[in-house]
């Protein structure tokens, strides 16, 4: 039986590097909800947390950057964005059309608070010349950035020069003149400090159009918008480094116009819904090891990930909250990452993956590996989580001459063969650790179909009772009185919102199995 949840607030986290399945576990924390209320009223709200249009979320076939899951049911009435946001107005729309076309009212129930910071255009040429800047002028290697314009956004943050949407319920004059210096910022920042080559300006706005086209196809196909909404060559200038600013400042003057009605105080929302006793599930991108703080730059995100962060977006006092933590039963990565337990390419379970494995904003190919519970068992000794979900245990399937013999990462060892039990915080040891492992067998029944846990193969049951006995032994790690022990609420086994185990023995009970 599944356990209540402690909170009117639910969090819904990653506690990998991002891709754990986050946005399918909207849909069924609100069912579960209303089973257990009895009201189709219990979930007011599924708020946007942090981020931007950065993070992809796959919700009953939906594909979302920006908005929250929550869309996808028609019965929660509020979908807030959170000061703590970054957003694109103009994506707003594009998206909210999309989500329209699959039959789900999006525009009218945005709530956007009134300090979610404004993003545009010039930061999205920030992003791909801070990008050209590492590769050309410092010879690294890419970053692996979504090209959104996310970082540059939250500089604008902490650098004080902020445009808000509350500054589209102001004077058009006030939000032209706070335009023109963040335009004139960005252009002096891209040819000067950036110092993109002349040649190469032209080809950011071929990069974004050609993003922007394929993720809107559908909207275009079906006459929402034209095609030309999203050749971003429109608003170039006449010379490399320069922007029609006036035809720029127009296209968001105009969005942000079309968006003005569902700008509001998010704050007394999230207070309104509360005192009528209904719950709020905060919905986040990315995970606790892209926190910007707690992860390993350049490979994180430039918001905070992980918990806290739902009591700064949404502006309430910090207060008990349900912390759903979210992974897979292996484990992916994007980018230039330390990949502790990958998998070597010619492993047949790493050919298997790459098949299925890439990124639903970016299309990138995903690296996979073996299921790291030091990174989840830390995730839950400093972050917190109640409750963890086990996304894609049906990948792990296997068939042919692989005789699906799998590890899980339980430990670090350094170079001198002393083991670690923590993700260390120093990159250069993070780098040279290498993997202990313990091997379970593996199972070739295809458990897409199945709903119990009882009628999972016994060697899957096994393997899912190692993976939480293994993170749990890392987060009580170096402790004598502590006793992390997560709940274990989900186990997906399929992309459709069936496709899930719910009816999964307590976590004493489980651990038993892991012997």
């Amino acid at each position: 039986m599944l356990t209540p949840f402690s909170s009117q607030l639910i969090a819904d986290t990653g506690i990998s590097t991002g891709d754990e399945g986050k946005g399918r576990v909207i849909l069924e924390i609100i069912n579960e909800l209303r089973e257990n209320t009895g009201r189709d009223d219990a979930v007011a709200a599924v708020m946007k947390v942090n981020g931007g249009s950065n993070s992809g979320h796959t919700v009953a076939g939906l594909k979302l950057n920006l908005l929250p899951g929550g869309v996808a049911d028609p019965k929660v009435p509020h979908l807030p964005i959170g000061a703590g946001v970054v957003a694109d107005p103009r994506k707003f729309l594009w998206e909210s059309a999309y989500a329209e076309l699959h039959g789900h009212t999006a525009l009218k129930r945005l709530a956007i608070d009134e300090r979610c910071l404004v993003s545009d255009l010039s930061h999205r040429l920030l992003d791909l010349a801070w990008e050209d800047y590492r590769v050309q002028i410092l010879g690294g290697d890419k970053r692996g950035s979504t090209g959104r314009g996310i970082t540059p956004a939250y500089l604008d943050e902490v650098g004080q020069f902020q445009i808000y949407y509350a500054d589209f319920l102001g004077s058009r004059a006030t939000f032209e003149e706070k335009m023109r210096g963040r335009i004139d910022r960005a252009l002096r920042v891209i040819q000067h400090v950036c110092q993109v080559a002349p040649g190469r300006w032209p080809k950011f706005f071929e990069t974004l159009s050609g993003a922007e086209t394929r993720a809107n196809a559908e909207v275009i196909a079906a006459g929402v918008f034209p095609a030309n909404d999203f050749d971003f060559s429109q608003f170039a200038g006449d010379a490399p480094f320069t922007l029609d600013t006036e035809q720029l400042i127009a296209a968001y003057w105009q969005a942000g116009q079309t968006l003005a009605p569902q700008v509001c105080d998010v704050r007394e929302l999230i207070l309104r819904e509360q005192d009528k006793g209904n719950y709020i599930i905060g919905e986040f991108g990315q995970a606790y090891w892209l926190d910007k703080r707690h992860g390993f730059p350049p490979n994180v995100t430039a918001s905070h990930t992980f918990t806290p962060e739902f009591f700064q977006s949404a502006g309430i006092p910090a207060q008990a909250i349900h912390n759903v933590g979210c992974c897979k039963a292996y484990d992916t990565k994007v980018g230039t990452h330390i990949f502790i337990s990958e998998i070597d390419l010619d492993h047949p379970l790493s050919t298997l993956l790459r098949k299925i494995e890439f990124g639903a904003t970016t299309g990138r190919q995903r690296m996979v590996g073996w299921y790291d519970a030091v990174e989840k068992g830390d995730a839950l000794r400093y972050g917190g989580y109640q409750d963890l979900v086990l996304n894609k245990l049906d990948a792990l399937s296997h068939s042919g001459d692989w005789q699906g013999e799998l590890q899980i990462c339980t430990a670090y060892q350094d170079e001198d063969g002393r083991i670690v039990h923590h993700v260390p915080r120093d990159t250069q040891m993070h780098r040279r650790l290498k993997p202990v492992y313990k091997t379970l067998p593996g199972w070739s029944e295809d458990i897409s179909n199945t709903r119990h846990f009882a009628d999972l193969p016994n060697a899957a049951k096994v393997y899912v009772a190692w993976l939480m006995r293994a993170l749990i032994e890392i987060a009580n790690h170096g402790d004598q009185h502590k006793d992390k022990k997560p709940n274990l609420r989900y186990i997906g086994v399929g992309p459709a919102p069936n496709q899930i185990i719910k009816d999964i023995p307590s976590i004493e009970e489980l651990l038993q199995l892991a012997v």
